[in-house]
């Protein structure tokens, strides 16, 4: 699909009362006239492929020309998405079961699908585990994830109510080293490692907030980027809000400064598991930095790009769009 013919779907399936309350909130911000921010908004969507949360979130308002270039819209990150992923192996991210099978050796950690005869198993997989963490198989943003306390239920009781809600997968509660967990220890702080064909290309910590079990960016969470070449977080973290931090507001941790344990292993994992299905070649993956070693929570064919070059995390005004085509031109000339 041309840009203007994905920009002309975009129009056709907006939503214009949000579109015209996010002019009205980068008004009252910026100082600039709701007609200007208007066109603005639509001139950024045919240049550059960015819808109007793009424009706000980004703060594209604020950006010239040879800045708003160097940003990946969510047009841009559609783009990269059709050009390296099959949709045909899309099944193994979709399906958190399916991924957990392709997966299993760098999850580190027991699980079960749940089916409807395998309670004897279930009861099994229960013994001496305190909690577990049960998952819908599909979903995204941490919806209907939930941490259980073995001991408050009778097995057979659970086994019902999780498949009726189906929540079919069930998983070991994952460990996260001190210093990571220290951060928020209600949810496994995830680091999310971004690979294009093979390679590390951007990393952030995400880090739950407000007692979520979940660290997700729509739970209140927040997010710092890691510098990949050493592992180490030099920005402040952001909600979704924009709020900034330098220190946890839920625990009071310093986040700013923070060095990510066992980085190199990281690396080195994610890179290994891209290539287990070449056919999808931009990938996110969720790793927890275990006590031990590091490990798969899961990974996404569709990497949010909501994340990647939020104002407080740009050097110069620059996105990480000119990050991307260097790694993209480096897999073009081999």
């Amino acid at each position: 699909m041309s840009k203007i013919g994905y920009v002309l779907k975009r129009i056709k399936g907006m939503n214009f009362g949000n579109f015209f309350k996010t002019i009205d909130e980068v008004h009252d911000k910026s100082g600039k006239s709701k007609l200007f921010l208007f066109f603005d908004t639509i001139i950024c969507g045919f240049k550059y492929q960015a819808g109007y949360v793009d424009y706000q979130l980004f703060e594209m308002y604020k950006m010239n020309s040879k800045e708003r270039k160097t940003i990946i819209t969510r047009g841009i990150n559609n783009d990269l998405m059709k050009r390296f992923n099959d949709k045909e192996y899309f099944k193994y991210f979709n399906d958190k079961a399916l991924f957990n099978e392709k997966f299993n050796e760098y999850l580190k950690r027991d699980w079960i699908y749940l089916t409807d005869d395998n309670f004897e198993d279930f009861n099994s997989f229960l013994k001496n585990k305190k909690d577990i963490i049960v998952k819908p198989t599909v979903g995204s943003c941490g919806k209907g994830v939930e941490k259980i306390k073995v001991s408050e239920w009778k097995p057979i009781d659970l086994y019902k109510k999780l498949l009726e809600e189906n929540q079919r997968l069930v998983e070991e509660v994952a460990v996260q080293c001190e210093e990571i967990s220290k951060m928020h220890p209600n949810s496994i702080n995830t680091v999310r490692v971004v690979t294009l064909n093979g390679k590390v290309v951007v990393a952030f910590l995400r880090m739950g907030n407000c007692g979520y079990v979940v660290d997700n960016f729509n739970h209140d969470g927040l997010v710092a980027p890691i510098d990949i070449k050493d592992g180490k977080i030099k920005y402040i973290a952001i909600d979704k809000k924009h709020n900034e931090y330098d220190i946890h507001p839920y625990t009071k941790q310093k986040i700013l400064g923070l060095e990510i344990p066992k980085w190199t292993q990281i690396v080195e994992l994610c890179e290994k598991a891209s290539k287990e299905i070449p056919e999808i070649g931009y990938i996110g993956w969720d790793v927890c930095v275990g006590e031990k070693e590091p490990f798969l929570i899961e990974g996404n064919e569709f990497p949010g790009h909501d994340l990647y070059q939020l104002p407080p995390h740009r050097d110069g005004n620059t996105g990480l769009l000119p990050l991307f085509l260097e790694a993209i031109k480096g897999e073009d000339e081999r």
